[in-house]
């Protein structure tokens, strides 16, 4: 996978078939951004975050922080050698359940969430992470399509792929 826009454009993202994540293919990947607009300066935390694709294109479009938080270890590894490509100042590679992360106080100005589509924990994460965003900010959840969320304020549909919004 290669990271499309910004800075770090064309930047090669390594990732692993055999692993249980499935990497948000890049057509989402731009309208997710094109959505979120100037990300300059902006905290970014990337939840059930596999190779760390959404993370480093958040990096590579301005954010100033990125968090990342994975508790696989193989998704985990590989979290860390893609995190090598990059001035790892500005990263923080979490390895710990989110539910669990997510007892901390820290906010952000924008959370994007890609849980197994198999997930149990989506209504307890649709709870906790709002609490987590900074004013202004934006949680953003991917699921399959189908999935309803009546909390969320924009769903947008991408075949079997939805993103759900919820600006605070």
């Amino acid at each position: 996978m290669r990271i499309l826009s910004g800075r770090f454009k064309g930047r090669s993202i390594k990732t692993v078939s055999t692993t249980s994540y499935r990497p948000t293919q890049s057509r989402i990947r731009k309208s997710l951004f094109d959505i979120l607009g100037p990300l300059d300066g902006l905290s970014f935390l990337d939840l059930y975050s596999g190779s760390g694709i959404i993370g480093f294109e958040a990096a590579s479009r301005g954010a100033a922080d990125i968090t990342f938080v994975e508790n696989d270890y193989t998704s985990f590894r590989l979290l860390h050698e893609n995190a090598e490509k990059f001035d790892k100042n500005i990263f923080s590679l979490i390895k710990k359940n989110v539910l669990i992360f997510l007892n901390t106080r820290n906010k952000y100005d924008i959370i994007f969430a890609d849980p197994p589509y198999a997930c149990k924990e989506l209504p307890e994460l649709v709870k906790l992470c709002p609490e987590h965003i900074a004013p202004s900010g934006t949680f953003i959840l991917e699921t399959k399509t189908g999935v309803k969320l009546p909390e969320a304020t924009d769903v947008r549909k991408y075949g079997d792929t939805q993103l759900n919004f919820w600006k605070i």
